[in-house]
């Protein structure tokens, strides 16, 4: 009897109604929503309907910031909503944008944004990065915006006049690279110049000191296709800014190929082939001889110091031996330079494409000689290695 009864109650139990669903979630989807239609259409007023007044003076000192970006999309995804009492919660969410005219793909970042419930109404106390996403250009200050041929440039406490030095340089290194690079791709560029090296580290989620000396960084997601998150080349105006013109032109086509080259660039692809091409395209046609543009390399290669290897990806890491990150980016290009001459242009693109296109880094490297190159690793090492004392010995 006792069993019965206890089964009647778990029944009865089991059968209660759920309590009604929290309606936060869409509700502040929506409002989400109304706040970046708001801003795509530059209505302050809107806008500001989504803030509590807390909020309200940082973000339309934001809103202001953007009127020079020309935004084509910009949107939230929620992801998870977090109560805290009956009239606040915590959310995080996906914002996407994509920039008018250059970008196919959306940048893609996590926000952490806190909203308060008044009156029946959700508004929005603060707005910040989540865990480990870097900052965006124009929460570091005002943006201006300068259009070239083929480049948009954003910058921020830069002087117009450095900024349309910086486009023009752009605009030189896109026609460049597609000379190298002949497979099709956008051929337009967008290049971030944010105020310093602490701000650069900001827009890159990392430790300033790590790109102490790195004049400009590519960010962007490889192997993902023309929907992949658009590529954006960073610049580092402190290290940027000691180059001469050569010099700059340089490390703009090296960072443009970079964007050419995404969607052939996987996992499978090895850093100095992916760094070699970009150097390769850089230098091709500049007339600088080895020597010139590998004085690290040539330094070791005259005194006997012959790489035994192609280096590893470790060789290319930020913010170690200086001396020792040249001659991995040297040896890198010298490869490629091999490449190029041994086999033909369209050789190494066809390789730089093969070894993408393979399902995983192990053996990508070693099918695409065989079948691309018809030649071994062993056989394309000793040929290397001959090639440094060649041309730096």
């Amino acid at each position: 009897m006792a069993v019965g009864l206890l089964a009647g109650l778990l029944t009865l139990a089991g059968c209660a109604s759920p309590g009604p669903p929290d309606s936060a979630p869409q509700e502040i989807q929506s409002l989400l929503d109304r706040h970046a239609r708001a801003l795509l259409a530059r209505d302050e007023a809107a806008y500001a309907a989504a803030l509590a007044p807390e909020r309200a003076p940082a973000a339309l000192e934001e809103f202001d910031r953007l009127a020079e970006v020309p935004l084509a999309s910009w949107g939230y995804r929620l992801k998870d909503v977090e109560r805290r009492g009956e009239d606040r919660a915590t959310v995080r969410a996906d914002l996407a944008y994509r920039v008018k005219g250059y970008d196919s793909g959306s940048v893609t970042t996590e926000r952490v944004l806190d909203l308060s419930e008044r009156d029946g109404r959700w508004y929005v106390t603060a707005d910040r990065p989540g865990e480990d996403a870097p900052q965006q250009l124009w929460q570091q200050g005002d943006v201006e915006a300068v259009r070239g041929t083929h480049s948009l440039v954003l910058g921020v406490g830069q002087s117009e006049e450095r900024l349309r030095a910086i486009a023009a340089a752009a605009d030189r290194a896109v026609p460049a690279v597609s000379a190298a690079w002949t497979p099709a791709w956008a051929g337009r560029v967008v290049v971030l110049v944010p105020a310093s090296l602490d701000a650069m580290g900001g827009l890159l989620g990392g430790p300033a000191a790590s790109y102490r000396g790195i004049a400009a960084v590519t960010t962007g997601e490889v192997g993902g296709g023309p929907d992949a998150p658009a590529d954006r080349v960073i610049v580092n105006p402190e290290a940027y800014g000691v180059l001469g013109d050569f010099g700059q032109q340089v490390v703009l086509t090296h960072e443009t190929t970079h964007v050419a080259t995404r969607t052939a660039t996987s996992a499978a692809t090895p850093v100095w082939l992916s760094e070699g091409f970009a150097d390769w395209a850089a230098y091709r046609g500049t007339g600088r001889t080895a020597a010139q543009a590998a004085p690290e390399l040539r330094r070791a290669v005259s005194a006997g110091d012959v790489p035994a290897a192609l280096p590893d990806d470790k060789a290319f890491a930020f913010g170690g031996d200086a001396d020792a990150l040249a001659r991995a980016y040297e040896s890198g290009w010298l490869a490629c330079e091999l490449i190029a001459e041994r086999w033909g242009e369209a050789k190494l693109t066809a390789f730089y494409r093969a070894v993408g296109a393979h399902p995983g880094r192990e053996g990508a490297v070693e099918k695409a000689l065989s079948e691309t190159l018809g030649t071994t690793p062993e056989e394309f090492t000793a040929a290397w290695r001959a090639f440094l004392r060649d041309r730096l010995g």
